[in-house]
């Protein structure tokens, strides 16, 4: 199951590193510290921090990562319905009295 937190995930740093899927995005911080070489050879999905690629095949995966459907769909979602701030263009809203003479 893709939701359960006890699921093991290898990380994509050391490939014999197996872990929980809650601590994952901690173990990715500590992992890319202590494997900066490695680290710099793989670039993050704009779509998923947890996914990182080798560089060269980033624009493949951005092209079939499976969030990027998430991601487009809340922004169609968004665009279609906008939020309830923005469907009450006429603000009632009126400034409190000033008792305030800043000419004395």
């Amino acid at each position: 199951d893709v939701l359960d937190p006890e699921r093991l995930i290898q990380c994509p740093l050391v490939k014999h590193h197996r872990i929980r899927a809650r601590r994952f995005p901690y173990h990715l911080v500590k992992c890319k510290e202590s494997n900066p070489e490695i680290a710099k050879k793989l670039a993050t999905c704009p779509f998923n921090a947890r996914h990182l690629v080798p560089q060269a095949d980033l624009s493949d995966h951005i092209m079939k990562c499976n969030d990027k459907a998430f991601m487009e769909q809340d922004v169609v979602s968004w665009s279609c319905e906008p939020p309830q701030g923005q469907l009450n263009n006429g603000s009632t809203w009126q400034a409190p009295p000033c008792d305030e003479d800043w000419e004395t």
